[in-house]
């Protein structure tokens, strides 16, 4: 496989206030994820693998960190893995499952460490986004007492990790 060229990009170009400014930052995320998917297939991963991984940390970073929580992808805040794995991605999916989500850990960890190797985050935000995404019996815990709410339970379930960012 040939070497790629990296990718590079200033942190302020994860900014956006504007519609337009928002579609240049989902094109660079996109040009991110394609350079995602091939390093990790450089890195010796199968091709299969590497594109369910670059999936899965699509849906994160376009539909998550930019569509949702309007946030600068390479600007992790504390809590911002949590919220999405605790909260934002049992909500809005149709059946959520503990494999799924791991799958997702999983997607944003080989997200997050390609962006520390391209100097995009610090050493200090990868670590909280690793202590975040491996805090997985909180998460699978989350999930099951979703799946058994009752009644008026919701409100309680969301205050122990609240969707909004």
């Amino acid at each position: 496989m040939t070497q790629n060229p990296e990718i590079v990009f200033e942190h302020d170009d994860f900014t956006f206030d504007t519609i337009d400014e928002e579609l240049l930052v989902d094109g660079r995320c996109q040009q991110i994820l394609k350079q995602l998917y091939l390093f990790l297939q450089q890195q010796g991963m199968p091709a299969e693998q590497a594109s369910e991984l670059a999936f899965s940390a699509d849906l994160y970073l376009r539909d998550y960190l930019i569509d949702f929580g309007r946030q600068n992808i390479v600007r992790p805040q504390p809590g911002i893995v949590t919220t999405f794995a605790g909260s934002w991605f049992i909500t809005h999916t149709l059946d959520p499952e503990f494999g799924m989500l791991e799958r997702h850990l999983t997607a944003i960890i080989e997200l997050y460490r390609y962006l520390h190797r391209q100097h995009l985050i610090s050493a200090e935000e990868l670590s909280i986004v690793l202590k975040e995404a491996g805090e997985r019996d909180y998460f699978r815990q989350r999930i099951d007492s979703f799946l058994n709410l009752t009644g008026a339970g919701f409100a309680m379930w969301d205050a122990g990790c609240p969707s909004q960012l």
